[in-house]
């Protein structure tokens, strides 16, 4: 198939974007009215026939129920317009849109723009998956999570915007709860206090998706998105918060709420109080199985919290015989026999889109103990992890790689049952990417513990960015985005490092 997208105006779109513009490309009837559609467009949910179309009214005197028109067309000029339809934007969902054309064709790239009260949005570009019987040659798609925006301009996002890609895979902390710092000395803080409120929520998500960066991403492929902690509150866990406020469900079922209300998801997920369904299946033609989970609504609160808290703590395995106790869930029974019951054997590759890095991290000298792990991810529940490796092992799951977030590092891993074994076989390969912006821990500190850990392949933890995939039958490239300074929204992005996945081969190896 030819890759469309090329064109002018949409290089012309990206760039008024990037530039911080977009308010121009909007056509509408009074200059002085402020924009409706200044939080930008979106896509997401791809199948071989339908997407999801997103967006959201801003204005201070909107209507209870605005109509808004949305097409979506062959081409960028919209002259060949294939559907339309209407949706009704109101203030119990905070005047979103989630739109769902149906009977599209599959394995094409399609344009969208919505209409209301006389203005228009910009226009953005989206595509079907590949029809279930098809063997498409490739699969270009990224990986990105943790945007927190006072601790850095999002360069990531414009660098990606200039890639050919089909897929954008976001793995959690879309936006962060926390206020910023009174004496901290940063170019872009947080407005408002902490999130605990539908209102708070609502306005965080605002203000992150009003960088025109973040904009043209969206605007420019499809999304499918997972969430991690900072969407809630940092390392909650169930009904179980942080700070044990009891009534966090109340704090919880506002954050979902927002979180859909802001995403490009069907309707059909909009949550009922703290309930969202965010584990889905996503298949690309004959080519690849896409998995994403939901690592926080189900999972067991983490072992051995600090005194009169929730939420993680680092801790040496002698003194948290808790670790050790095999019953313990990341996701939850259900979800992981859902897990169990999703791997596909017929096709050549099975991504499984999660939210932090699987692979073992042991910050303790092996001659020194038993081993240092942190309590929040897989780490705090290593029988969950074994018992998804040994499902893995025991399907014959060809050439499975897990994708992750969170840690604000890169991480190039191996996966297998026995960590201490350097000969013992590879199940999969894990590549763990670093944050968009948020801040990471001092590299020499890494240093120290990658010793200790020698199936993981490369750790970075001073890079900002975002990992870039090519997919094809017979192998999987990975290229490492780094932004140079990650306080410039127009910071060079460049490649740190290569990495490929040969099918038949787990295991990650270094490219040039």
């Amino acid at each position: 198939m030819t890759r469309q997208g090329s064109l002018s105006r949409r290089g012309l779109l990206q760039a008024a974007l990037v530039a911080g513009c977009a308010p121009a490309l909007l056509r509408h009837a009074d200059a002085a009215v402020e924009p409706l559609f200044a939080l930008g467009v979106a896509s997401g949910s791809p199948r071989p026939d339908r997407v999801v179309l997103w967006t959201r009214l801003l204005g201070e005197a909107l209507p209870a129920a605005v109509p808004v028109q949305w097409e979506v067309a062959e081409d960028e000029a919209f002259r060949t317009v294939v559907a339309r339809g209407t949706e009704h934007a109101e203030p119990g969902t905070a005047h979103s849109v989630h739109a769902e054309p149906a009977g599209l064709r599959p394995d094409r790239w399609y344009w969208y723009r919505f209409r209301a009260l006389g203005q228009q949005s910009p226009a953005g570009r989206t595509r079907t998956a590949p029809a279930a019987d098809a063997t498409p040659a490739t699969l270009r798609f990224a990986i990105a999570s943790c945007q927190r925006f006072d601790h850095g301009e999002y360069a990531a996002w414009g660098d990606m915007a200039k890639q050919d890609l089909d897929l954008v895979l976001f793995l959690g902390d879309y936006i962060y709860e926390y206020a910023t710092p009174h004496d901290a000395r940063v170019p872009r803080r947080h407005q408002g206090p902490q999130c605990r409120s539908l209102a708070d929520y609502r306005d965080r998500y605002a203000q992150y998706k009003r960088d025109p960066q973040l904009q043209a991403m969206h605007a420019n492929a499809p999304w499918i998105l997972t969430w991690d902690d900072h969407e809630v509150q940092n390392d909650w866990a169930g009904d179980v918060s942080q700070d044990l406020d009891p009534l966090f469900p109340q704090r919880r079922a506002a954050a979902a709420q927002a979180y859909w209300e802001h995403q490009p998801f069907p309707k059909a997920l909009r949550p009922r109080g703290v309930d969202i369904t965010l584990n889905h299946r996503h298949d690309w033609g004959r080519l690849a199985r896409l998995i994403t989970v939901d690592d926080r609504s189900w999972r067991d609160p983490q072992a051995c919290p600090k005194p009169g808290q929730g939420g993680s703590h680092t801790v040496n395995l002698k003194d948290c015989p808790a670790l050790m106790n095999p019953r313990r869930t990341l996701l939850g029974a259900p979800q992981e026999q859902w897990l169990r019951d999703s791997w596909d054997a017929t096709r050549p590759w099975n991504l499984l889109a999660q939210q932090t890095l699987m692979a073992r991290f042991n910050r303790q000298d092996p001659a020194q103990g038993p081993g240092r792990y942190w309590t929040d991810g897989w780490d705090g529940y290593p029988f969950a992890r074994e018992r998804l490796l040994r499902d893995l092992e025991a399907r014959r799951v060809p050439n499975a790689v897990v994708l992750g977030g969170d840690v604000h590092a890169n991480y190039v891993a191996d996966l297998k049952l026995d960590w201490d074994d350097e000969r013992a076989p590879v199940l999969a390969s894990e590549f763990c990417g670093t944050s968009i912006s948020s801040h990471g821990a001092e590299q020499s500190q890494l240093d120290k513990v990658l010793p200790f850990n020698p199936h993981l392949h490369y750790g970075r933890s001073d890079q900002r960015g975002y990992m870039r995939f090519e997919l094809r039958a017979d192998r999987l490239a990975v290229e490492l985005r780094s932004v140079a300074s990650p306080w410039d929204a127009n910071s060079p992005v460049s490649t740190a490092a290569r990495f490929v996945v040969e099918a038949g081969r787990p295991g990650a190896q270094a490219a040039s």
